[in-house]
């Protein structure tokens, strides 16, 4: 598969000033994402995971210039996205979309459904108008809807019917590359498996390339090839889904393993990942995480996480391991699977 989309050293830093900065004349930056890199080719799904504000969706919506970037790279077919001007930008964002997480939050409540769809296939100049409405009957029954929701305003639609109305949107305009912001955490449980066979079926059938940004790590192992672990800003860890469950090697990634729930019935309860993720307005100095790591050592309050540590197909940002394999450190465990009674 060619590569589709590359992201390279992306940086992006919020500023924010209290009362007492503004009388200070200070002025504090958030860095939401800190270095970021990676690569999606054609058809692939790839998983973003972490806790509540480790900045994936930030980089969700940077890598469609949604929010700008400070400095680094995007490129999509190889084009620079971040250099784009408006025409190129209007053009790009008819081959990337988004669908968002809150379905009712992300609809124009004054618009009938036909109206919102409609204008996606006006602005973009997708057809003739009097091919409109055909257009947008294909498309409801490619989300699972019927003709008669076109009528209808999304307040008469359930959730999971507006988040099927949010990815008909994002369909229209014939995408390769579709970002879903946590897309099914607003949603029921059991509409939650309606939208993630959805999107199975859809990435399926049309060959698209999907990021799914979730805090659920059950739902990303379900759909998704590959995952990368966020912390912080930071890609952690990365690699394929079943490898990255089976046998996880950043101790953030063991933990949050561990906190998922099991289904078996001698499995032991979850454990919740100590302490609270530091500030990123004050970025703690060497590995972001030793303040919560139950191996940290000397070198992580200190040093920054080596280069990417390729290990298999997988590839970690973490002292424990050197080029060939986990390290021994006197007084420090091996990293070990954290998946056994896991939920299958």
């Amino acid at each position: 598969m060619s590569t589709l989309l590359e992201v390279e050293d992306l940086h992006v830093v919020f500023g924010r000033s209290s009362f007492a900065d503004l009388i200070r004349r200070r002025r504090q930056v958030v860095h939401a994402v800190n270095g970021v890199s990676l690569t999606l080719r054609r058809g692939e799904t790839l998983g973003l995971v972490g806790e509540s504000g480790c900045g994936k969706s930030t980089l969700g919506r940077a890598m469609l210039r949604l929010v700008e970037p400070q400095s680094g790279k995007v490129r999509f077919k190889g084009a620079d996205v971040l250099s784009m001007n408006r025409e190129e930008l209007f053009a790009f964002r008819r081959k990337a979309q988004m669908v968002f997480q809150d379905p009712f939050s992300s609809l124009n409540p004054r618009l009938t459904i036909g109206e919102t769809l409609a204008e996606v296939f006006r602005v973009h100049r997708l057809c003739p108008p009097d091919e409109i409405p055909e257009r947008l009957t294909r498309l409801m029954a490619t989300v699972g809807l019927s003709p008669e929701h076109l009528a209808r305003r999304p307040h008469s639609l359930s959730g999971g019917q507006c988040q099927r109305v949010g990815i008909a949107r994002a369909l229209a305009v014939g995408p390769e590359l579709i970002i879903a912001d946590e897309a099914v955490s607003a949603l029921d449980v059991s509409i939650q498996a309606q939208i993630l066979n959805l999107f199975q079926r859809l990435q399926r059938e049309m060959n698209l390339a999907l990021v799914f940004i979730s805090h659920d790590l059950g739902v990303v192992r379900h759909l998704c090839r590959n995952v990368a672990v966020m912390y912080l800003g930071r890609i952690v860890e990365y690699g394929p889904a079943e490898e990255l469950f089976r046998n996880p090697r950043h101790p953030y990634t063991r933990a949050l393993i561990e906190a998922m729930p099991r289904m078996a019935p001698d499995a032991p309860p979850p454990k919740g990942l100590a302490g609270e993720p530091p500030s990123p307005i004050h970025l703690p100095a060497g590995c972001s995480f030793h303040p919560r790591c139950p191996v940290a050592m000397p070198v992580c309050r200190a040093d920054p996480p080596p280069a990417r540590r390729s290990q298999g197909e997988a590839a970690v940002w973490c002292h424990l391991y050197d080029g060939d394999g986990p390290a021994q450190p006197a007084g420090v465990p091996t990293v070990r699977s954290a998946t056994e009674h896991a939920m299958p």
